[in-house]
């Protein structure tokens, strides 16, 4: 029997044109001469439609579209879509085969953690769903149902010689590992070869990694899809186990997350329809990786750098910006803004007479900055990305209507060391990042002689709290008893805290750890928990 995995990246909503590329991947897995084609988790609709889920037409529409698949003669389609029968509402895969439904199986397990919210859409399945192709008795699960040993027990009692698994898994750093790790053990328990397929693709803040697989009867992973591209997967079982197939090679940990950001930007962008992007340019190392990332996700000719010097730019921010924007050919634009900032300083003179200077003054540069980027955004089309880091989110080292100003938060999940590591490895594929970039000390340049570090603790020190704080729910004690100095630890738990409010109203971002500060993190804002 020969098994192919469409391995793809739908549009959440798109119905007719998510059916419409079903059915190229059902004829090419036809050419390719499979017996079945295995579709992601809720591959009809994207995933996750959420609250398009509420709505009744919402499932005609899904309805009309497995009637179109239903159609197709040759191939036995497990297909990932949504239900509602009755008053309930289940996330189903249904077996279709030259015009004849098959089956239906509705997930077992629906995770309610992290990014998901299935208990807020859907009915759990209480069956196992078990079919027959060419004499072989293949059993169904979906996503979360393969983390737990009950559903994979249940197919496998029921019948099933190979069990396949409809997957909607997101990204996060190290997260193809733990699949693996996963599926090996659900093959030890049961005996059954799985193969499992995933969603490519970003969709708001998540990026889909694709990175399908198969698994033998001997917890070998004997076939292999390629990371974040679309692809179909063929793979031959023979006497009840799946075959040696195509194994591409995975990329590194930190190539992983730089291929997520631009698929996370790359998607962003042409899901929504904009034109292009553009950005603030500012010699430092965040703002060189934005355009890094987003030169690669849009090409060249799609994107707009502004430079916005003020009298505490130094000239080698401006000479290094204009050194990047050179080596990638990139549209750009210089525009002082101390003019504006002078003008401001005036009409705000009566009433901020007699008050001490302070970091207002600081955040009404990077207001400025802002307004133009939203005015160049507003007149061109074109999206504005942000360009702030998760260690600038956590501590709040960042300016609400200034440099967060935007529509998508390229870095927001990606720690300050983590940047450093991105750029040089980008560098080692072309050098396209001036080195001074990223070896300068960093700066917000809004004050004579600044450096981050002197309001924050070393980006290490602080990238190890916030990773242990935010990441892996220790106490600031765990923490502190780690070894952290206390007054570091108190320090970066308190603007964390504090810092709350700014944090809910940043765009979002594409999220590459299990823990970023979107869907997965949901703290009150309003908040006196010590």
């Amino acid at each position: 029997m020969r098994l192919a995995l469409a391995q793809f990246n739908p549009i959440v909503g798109d119905i007719a044109g998510n059916t419409q590329k079903i059915l190229a991947l059902a004829h090419q897995a036809m050419a390719a001469g499979a017996d079945v084609l295995v579709t992601p988790e809720l591959a009809l609709t994207g995933y996750s439609p959420e609250d398009l889920l509420l709505r009744d037409h919402f499932y005609r529409a899904c309805a009309e579209a497995m009637d179109e698949l239903l159609e197709l003669d040759g191939i036995t389609l497990v297909i990932g879509h949504p239900v509602k029968l009755g008053n309930e509402r289940f996330n189903a895969a249904t077996v279709l085969r030259d015009g004849n439904r098959l089956g239906q199986y509705h997930k077992m397990l629906l995770p309610n953690d992290e990014v998901f919210d299935e208990c807020r859409y859907f009915t759990p399945g209480a069956a196992p769903l078990v079919f027959e192709q060419n004499g072989l008795k293949i059993g169904v699960l979906i996503c979360e149902d393969a983390w737990s040993i009950e559903p994979a027990a249940e197919a496998a009692d029921a019948g099933a010689e190979l069990i396949v698994t409809l997957n909607a898994s997101p990204f996060h750093r190290n997260k193809i590992e733990t699949r693996h790790e996963v599926v090996r053990y659900r093959v030890e328990e049961t005996g059954v070869p799985i193969a499992y397929v995933n969603l490519t693709g970003g969709q708001d803040e998540l990026v889909f990694d694709g990175a399908s697989f198969a698994v033998n009867k001997a917890g070998e992973v004997v076939a292999q899809a390629a990371a974040y591209d679309d692809e179909l997967l063929i793979v031959e079982v023979v006497d009840g186990d799946i075959q040696p197939a195509k194994k591409a090679t995975l990329p590194g940990p930190v190539e992983s997350v730089y291929r997520a950001l631009t698929v996370g930007v790359r998607d962003y962008i042409g899901k929504n329809g904009f034109p292009g992007a553009l950005l603030g340019l500012s010699g430092g190392i965040d703002s060189a990786l934005t355009l890094a990332v987003a030169v690669d996700a849009l090409g060249a000719d799609n994107v707009h750098a502004v430079m916005m010097p003020s009298r505490y730019t130094a000239d080698i921010s401006v000479d290094d910006s204009r050194d990047m924007v050179q080596r990638l050919d990139v549209k750009y634009d210089e525009i002082a803004i101390w003019p504006m900032y002078e003008s401001f300083m005036s009409a705000l003179a009566p009433s901020f007479a007699g008050l001490p200077v302070d970091t207002t003054e600081e955040n009404l540069q990077a207001r400025i900055r802002g307004t133009l980027l939203m005015a160049l955004s507003n007149k061109t089309g074109k999206l504005v990305l942000t360009t702030g880091n998760k260690s600038e989110m956590t501590t709040g080292y960042c300016t609400l209507y200034g440099d967060m100003a935007g529509g998508f938060a390229v870095l927001k999940d990606v720690a300050k060391t983590l940047v450093v590591q991105l750029c040089e490895w980008r560098n080692e594929q072309a050098e396209i990042i001036p080195t001074r970039i990223i070896t300068r000390p960093p700066s917000a340049e809004l004050r004579p002689d600044q450096k981050d570090q002197d309001s924050l603790p070393p980006y290490d020190v602080l990238d190890a709290i916030m990773a242990r704080y935010v990441e892996g729910n220790m106490s600031a004690e765990e923490i502190i008893t780690d070894g952290f100095a206390e007054a570091d630890v108190r320090r970066v738990v308190r603007l964390l805290k504090i810092n709350e409010y700014k944090r809910r109203q940043a765009p979002v971002g594409p999220r590459i750890t299990h823990r970023g500060f979107g869907k997965d993190w949901r703290y009150p804002i309003t908040n006196r928990f010590s």
